[in-house]
């Protein structure tokens, strides 16, 4: 018996006491929509066509060249590259890090945010280049996406200056991190080739995560995974310097975003949303003992597949899924010029493709 209240005693000041990084801050997390209107289930993804990806996982982002080649980054540190008529990626470039969202320069070169190492550039010869680590004398800790406006600025997330991926066991580990601590220290970066200075351009984000680039480079649209919305900050025009809320309260974790055709904005979910979570949003206290606790009962992410695609203004044109989570932790969708619609995914061990025809006639459409 007292053996039992000695345990029971240690087990209580473990989970009051016991010191974490966390400084959880306080807030009111929307009430959950759940998958309705719009975001109705269908399975227009499953039975997804997979493809090989070189025995590697988590092809978190895909992105096209010129010539109509598909580049994904992996977990290892390696960018596959898919050939033009080829069904399976193949080794390419190892950055050396943890490669993420990625997009081409003008000059044919691969832009990368490298979670671990900043924001790089790869030339067609593969001679890799760190373009920036830093901004205003402090470091990038966690580059997440990069999209390029047409006049050659880098836009792109640094999704928290709280838990860099580097340091606190990958990008996943470091984003619950960052989630459960609600800080809000996410921010928008961009770097000028021009004259190689980084800048801030919008910060105070819960866990910044995709961008994407209006083609005109009027706006930029950035995901805010923390807090299931989407932002749209002007570049250009009477709005210019500001931004706005143009889609709350999704069903699910927003991940990447990606420019596509007819004026569609890909966004994956990358898991629906987690109920406990949002109870616990308003018990900074209680997010301290849950932090305390094996990371297997932690809140996570869950299977489920889903990508949407909105207009500039957030309305849903097509909601694409599969709740059974064939092909799941969905992070973005490419539209290819060879007529699939490429499904990226934080850890799946294949990327996955469908084509673009069939997808957008078989999903909800608004």
């Amino acid at each position: 018996m007292k053996s039992a209240l000695a345990i029971a005693l240690l087990v209580s000041a473990y989970l009051s006491l016991w010191p974490v990084e966390l400084q959880p801050v306080a807030w009111e997390a929307p009430q959950n929509p759940g998958y309705q209107g719009a975001f109705t289930p269908n399975t227009a993804l499953d039975g997804l066509e997979q493809l090989e990806i070189a025995g590697e996982h988590g092809p978190e982002d895909i992105v096209q060249d010129k010539d109509g080649n598909l580049y994904t980054a992996v977990k290892s540190g390696w960018i596959l590259r898919k050939d033009k008529g080829s069904t399976e990626f193949q080794r390419w470039v190892n950055t050396e890090g943890r490669p993420l969202g990625m997009d081409f320069d003008s000059l044919g070169n691969l832009v990368i945010a490298d979670a671990f190492r900043g924001l790089l550039s790869v030339a067609p010869d593969k001679t890799l280049t760190v373009l920036t680590d830093t901004v205003n004398n402090t470091p990038i800790l966690y580059a997440d996406d990069v999209d390029i406006a047409p006049n050659g600025k880098m836009y792109f997330s640094d999704a928290s200056t709280r838990f860099g991926a580097k340091d606190y066991g990958g990008t996943y580990e470091a984003s619950l991190m960052d989630m459960m601590e609600h800080s809000r220290s996410g921010r928008v970066l961009v770097y000028n080739p021009a004259d190689k200075t980084t800048s801030v351009v919008m910060e105070g984000l819960s866990f910044a995560n995709g961008v994407a680039m209006d083609p005109q480079g009027r706006f930029f649209l950035v995901n805010e995974t923390g807090e299931y919305r989407v932002h749209k900050f002007w570049l250009k025009g009477g709005k210019a310097g500001s931004s706005e809320v143009i889609f709350d309260n999704l069903p699910g974790f927003p991940d990447n975003i990606v420019t596509g055709h007819n004026g569609r904005f890909w966004l994956g979910l990358v898991s629906p949303r987690v109920d406990v979570a949002d109870w616990l949003a308003d018990k900074p206290w209680l997010r301290t003992v849950v932090q305390r606790l094996p990371s297997f009962v932690q809140p996570g992410a869950k299977r489920y597949s889903h990508v949407v695609a909105i207009d500039e203004n957030g309305s849903v044109q097509h909601s694409l899924q599969d709740p059974s989570g064939q092909f799941a932790f969905t992070t973005g969708a490419l539209e290819a010029d060879d007529g699939y619609l490429y499904i990226s995914s934080l850890m799946e061990n294949r990327a996955a493709r469908l084509p673009l025809e069939a997808a957008l006639s078989d999903s909800i459409q608004q």
